[in-house]
């Protein structure tokens, strides 16, 4: 049996650009909420603030470690006798995601699940955040959320599943 050949992969997020996003869209929420929800609405915009953003921090390193998980054909990993983690909080200027790709995986396969996961994040965010600071909210960024999950579930899918064709005398 010949094995496939493989290509890495290495998809950056920047911390800063997802953040970004993320307050942007919290603030657009609050921004065309209804009058008479002014504290709603601060809550809602306060998203990035001290004290908000540790929290949003590990928002985004379980949404990092989802993604790492839903990619896992590609990104797994070894479990070895130095493998240590502990949870203590730190802020990334970088989510770092490394797949290990068939040779004739396309490229714009890549750009679709990098744009899928920056997506999935913002929206996994904002879901979490939501769900404390305005519940009416949530269902919809959770909603978000899941799309891009199965958006990226089906590229892969797409992906593993290729066709090949058999040679035949005619």
């Amino acid at each position: 049996m010949l094995k496939e050949r493989t290509k890495s992969v290495r998809l950056e997020f920047l911390r800063t650009q997802l953040l970004y996003d993320i307050k942007n869209i919290a603030y657009v929420e609050g921004d065309v909420m209804e009058e008479g929800k002014q504290h709603t609405r601060h809550q809602v915009q306060d998203i990035g603030e001290k004290g908000n953003i540790d929290l949003v921090t590990r928002m985004m390193d379980v949404a990092v470690a989802e993604c790492v998980e839903m990619l896992y054909p590609y990104s797994k990993k070894e479990v070895d006798s130095s493998t240590y983690m502990d949870d203590i909080l730190q802020e990334t200027d970088r989510y770092i995601v490394e797949m290990l790709v068939p040779d004739d995986f396309s490229r714009t396969t890549v750009t679709l699940i990098e744009r899928y996961i920056h997506e999935f994040i913002c929206y996994r965010v904002l879901a979490g955040w939501f769900t404390v600071s305005a519940p009416d909210l949530a269902s919809k960024w959770l909603a978000k959320q899941e799309a891009a999950e199965v958006a990226i579930k089906d590229t892969l899918n797409a992906r593993i599943g290729r066709v090949r064709k058999t040679q035949t005398p005619f």
